[in-house]
Parts: structure tokens; C-alpha cells; sequence
């Protein structure tokens, strides 16, 4: 009984780490990542390709109010799964770092810059009384000289470097899938296809307003979003067949 309490007041502490050097909060802020829908992320030579599934709850709710690829600034955008307010605060943290890096530096923020920003600030949550960790992880994508990145930020203020990635529900069966189809010299249409084929691994169909998929080419460096036209004809060349296998 003793041992229990004493394992209670390790798991209320955010900042107390417990005996064999585990942060309970930062684990239970994993586990919410675990449980929001997913997003994915893939590199290209072309470019770098955002891939969101957005769970619509009820028909009466607009889709489009549903944001999980935000643009932080023309050549970044960012992914999120997790607590949606908490992914709100980080991306408005990171738009402000954008715009200090232009002012100060009249040039744009690098990707592996803002990663390290967004993941120290998250950092410092884990590490402040009366606070709690970020319930959310993060892809940070985008072009810098030229050459796209991919980052992904965890709760415990981690940024790493991936050619394709994913946070949040099965990432590890979807991060299998990529491993086994990742193609460092696919174009931007070659990314969309091998991240929507990742995630159908994982799901039996899925509508084009359930999910959303953006762009940064690295010729123009400008953020797009595809229209729900476009989402179904890359959807109409996904075969959901292989989930059974």
C-alpha cells in the first residue's frame, strides 16, 4: 500500500521524477498523442507532403473548421495529433518565431531553427510547477536552401530529423508501411501516394473531408492545400485492399 501511494505522488508531480527516472505526466502526454487521429509527414526531391486525417463527429459539423496542417509561414507548414488547444498554442508560438526571424533577420526562419525553438519551449514544461507537459506532437515541415526537412517534436521537448514520419494513432504499423515503401526519389505526387497508402493501411476508407493534405515544393517554397477534387483523385489511386493482408 505504501509503495502505491508513493507511485500516486510521483504520477501527480509534473516536474518530481520518480525512482527509476520516469516523468509520469510526460508518459500520460504521450499517450494522448497516441489517441489523437494521425498525421504524416513525407520528404521528397520535390518537396515535402503533409497528410492530416481529420475525424468529422457528426455531419453537422463543418469540416473545414476541423484544422490539423497549419502554415506557420510560406515555407513551413506543421502537422499536430493530440490535444487540438495544445497544438493551437504551439503553432501560434512557432508563427511568432517566424515573424521575430524575419524582422530581426530579414530572411526566413530555418526548419531545424523553429524545431529546436517549438521543442525547447515545450521542454519547459516539463520542468515548471504548476504547469503541465503539451498533449501533442508536432511535424514540422518545410524548405530551407533548398532542400525540404521534416522534423517531429514529442511531449518531452524532442525534435528529430525523418525522411517520413507519423504521430498519433498506430503510428508504429504506419511507420512499418513506410519503412517498407519510402522512396527518397519520388516527386510530390509520389509522396501523397505513399503517405495515403500508409494510413489506408491502417484504415478500411476514408472520404476526401476526412482527410487534408498540403504541399511545399521546394521550387516556388510556398505552402499549398489541395481542394477535395484533388484529394479524390490521389484517393481514387489508393488500394485500401492490403489492410486484410
Amino acid at each position: 500500500m505504501q509503495g502505491q501511494n508513493q507511485q500516486q505522488a510521483y504520477d501527480r508531480g509534473t516536474t518530481i521524477f520518480s525512482p527509476d527516472g520516469r516523468l509520469y505526466q510526460v508518459e500520460y502526454a504521450r499517450e494522448a498523442v497516441e489517441r489523437g487521429s494521425t498525421s504524416l509527414g513525407v520528404r521528397t526531391e520535390e518537396g515535402v507532403v503533409l497528410v492530416a486525417e481529420q475525424q468529422v463527429r457528426s455531419p453537422l459539423m463543418e469540416g473545414s473548421s476541423i484544422e490539423k496542417l497549419h502554415k506557420v509561414d510560406d515555407h513551413i507548414a506543421v502537422g499536430s495529433a493530440g490535444h487540438v488547444a495544445d497544438a493551437r498554442q504551439l503553432v501560434d508560438f512557432a508563427r511568432e518565431q517566424a515573424q521575430v526571424e524575419r524582422l530581426r533577420y530579414s530572411e526566413p526562419i530555418g526548419i531545424e531553427t523553429l524545431a529546436g525553438a517549438l521543442t525547447d519551449h515545450i521542454q519547459e514544461y516539463t520542468q515548471t510547477g504548476g504547469a503541465r507537459p503539451f498533449g501533442v506532437a508536432l511535424l514540422v515541415a518545410g524548405i530551407e536552401d533548398g532542400e525540404p526537412r521534416l522534423f517531429e517534436t514529442d511531449p518531452s521537448g524532442t525534435a528529430t530529423g525523418w525522411s517520413a514520419s507519423a504521430v498519433g494513432a498506430d503510428r508504429d504499423a504506419i511507420l512499418d508501411n513506410l519503412e517498407a515503401n519510402y522512396r527518397p526519389d519520388a516527386d510530390l505526387d509520389g509522396g501523397i501516394h505513399t503517405a495515403l497508402q500508409a494510413l489506408a493501411s491502417v484504415r478500411d476508407a476514408f472520404e476526401p473531408s476526412e482527410v487534408a493534405i498540403s504541399t511545399i515544393d521546394t521550387e516556388t517554397e510556398q505552402y499549398r492545400t489541395l481542394d477535395a477534387d484533388e484529394i479524390e483523385t490521389h484517393l481514387d489511386e489508393i488500394d485500401f485492399e492490403d489492410n486484410d493482408e
